[in-house]
């Protein structure tokens, strides 16, 4: 039914048929690590505008989680200068689904901490909204 492929594949680079690719496992570490880093400054900001031992507890643990996954390298962090009242639900909307695609990813490569971790925002988070701000997105 189909034919066979004859020709060499234009991925790979010219000449170096051992080109280092990373594995399905690498490339979820990677993304994880990027969507729990993009979580965690969300979080900064809001401990900035709203500050709670509850942010400062999940900001530790997505630190922790980012650097575990980049084999030991703490994430970058930056203090946030100022943050304006209004900009409070869509940091919490932002946030929210951040931790849903660090949900998805997480239970992809069957890491149940970062799983965890990420479940625990995306409900902190939609309570902190409620049930209409989430409904009207």
């Amino acid at each position: 039914m189909y034919e066979p492929i004859r020709t060499k594949s234009v991925h790979t680079m010219a000449g170096t048929p051992d080109f280092p690719h990373r594995s399905r496992e690498e490339e979820l570490d990677i993304q994880l690590a990027g969507h729990l880093a993009a979580l965690l400054a969300v979080t900064d900001e809001l401990r900035a505008l709203a500050p709670s031992d509850d942010l400062d507890t999940a900001a530790t643990r997505l630190a922790e989680q980012v650097a575990r996954l980049r084999g030991g390298r703490e994430p970058v962090r930056t203090a946030v200068s100022t943050v304006s009242e209004p900009h409070l639900a869509a940091l919490h909307q932002r946030a929210h689904a951040l931790a849903g695609r660090a949900l998805v990813v997480a239970a992809s490569r069957a890491d149940t901490a970062a799983a965890i971790l990420a479940a625990e925002r995306m409900d902190a988070h939609a309570e902190a909204l409620g049930p209409r701000e989430l409904a009207s997105r």
